[in-house]
């Protein structure tokens, strides 16, 4: 928002309302990543892009999708590794589940238009 006024100005708003844009397509492609797994990729690197000079209700969703990136990255990999142990197929569905969550939550605070209350949570 304008730092000068208490109104912000026509920019700022459409500043604002395409920042938001792009955080709910990137929720959308990590939603798209459970059928198309490099989806996962373009929408971190959309968030990386992304993630200064918005208002701060929006810059902590960019934040919280980063997390979600590395954090579903490691639970892919922890459940590839386990794999052969015979429970990485069930860490790799508890990883989708957590990440449609992550997701769902994600998108009801961003058209509220409030910020993720603990972005860097590693739950939900």
């Amino acid at each position: 928002m304008n730092d000068i006024t208490e109104n912000p100005s026509a920019e700022d708003i459409a500043k604002e309302k395409g920042a938001a844009k792009m955080a709910q397509i990137i929720y959308f492609l990590y939603l798209a990543t459970l059928v198309i797994q490099i989806a996962h990729f373009v929408g971190a690197v959309m968030a990386y892009m992304n993630r200064y000079e918005n208002a701060e209700w929006i810059e902590t969703h960019f934040q919280y999708q980063i997390r979600t990136f590395w954090m579903f990255t490691l639970y892919l990999v922890i459940g590839g590794i386990s794999l052969f142990a015979g429970i990485g197929f069930i860490i790799i569905l508890g990883a989708a589940v957590w990440l449609i969550i992550r997701c769902a939550k994600g998108l009801k605070f961003l058209t509220r238009e409030q910020p993720v209350p603990n972005p860097t949570t590693w739950l939900w």
